[in-house]
């Protein structure tokens, strides 16, 4: 079982309050640091550059590019709080003013849940009988958002944490000056795929190794892409 069915532990669960989860943003960061890493390493290497060049690029983007996704991530969540806010503000407004007219729709709220009679007439009265109460259901029922917000700080961290240790990886062999560099990186890259696929399928239905072996495709496709439009430019500027 996941968790306990005893009172106490119920209790405390309940006490605590549903935890906020960061682990779309270390996934989002994860995969787009080794993709765009990685695509930056496929892409000069496609085009037969020096590896002072991987280097180089490679750096900058890992650090340019993760910091602008945690900026874009950090101002994306702040605007859900922002929406949050506006929402709630606005149904608080319509429960003062309108009561009746915010009556009636937890009316149908419920109706459509199969309650009728006595039965959706008594639920009425209580999800109106307090106030916070009636908030809180108009805002997940009507608006299917709830006050378990993501901290806009935290989201923006998560993402530029895993986007520079996912980022870094294509770069280790040529930061070691190891030999067949490229091959190096394609097979680390490769594992950083598998192992963010396989671990995401902990919080999913799929199995370790379909996720493990989707996220592989996708980011591998990233990288192939920008290996052909490597190889492609070569060709057209030696023309």
């Amino acid at each position: 079982m996941e968790h306990s069915h005893d009172p106490e532990d119920i209790a405390k669960r309940l006490e605590n309050g549903p935890s906020v989860n960061y682990l779309r943003d270390w996934i989002y960061g994860g995969i787009d640091g080794a993709v765009t890493t990685f695509a930056i390493v496929a892409g000069i290497v496609g085009a037969e550059l020096s590896a002072g060049v991987v280097l180089i690029l490679g750096m900058a983007s890992v650090f340019a590019d993760g910091f602008s996704m945690a900026a874009s991530n950090y101002s994306g969540t702040k605007a859900e709080h922002d929406d949050f806010k506006r929402i709630k503000n606005i149904e608080l407004r319509h429960i003062q003013n309108h009561p009746e007219g915010e009556r009636e729709e937890v009316r149908q709220i419920y109706a459509r849940k199969g309650l009728e009679g006595e039965k959706l007439e008594h639920m009425v009265e209580l999800v109106t009988s307090r106030e916070d109460m009636w908030l809180e259901v108009m805002l997940s029922e009507e608006h299917g958002i709830t006050e378990d917000l993501r901290s806009p700080m935290r989201a923006a961290l998560a993402t530029f944490a895993a986007f520079l240790i996912c980022g870094f990886v294509p770069l280790i062999p040529f930061i070691l000056g190891m030999q067949a560099s490229a091959t190096a990186a394609t097979i680390m890259t490769g594992m950083v795929f598998l192992g963010i696929g396989a671990a995401k399928s902990r919080w999913s239905m799929q199995s370790w190794w379909m996720s493990a072996a989707e996220t592989f495709i996708i980011g591998m496709s990233a990288a192939g892409i920008a290996y052909a439009i490597g190889v492609g430019l070569k060709l057209l500027i030696q023309v």
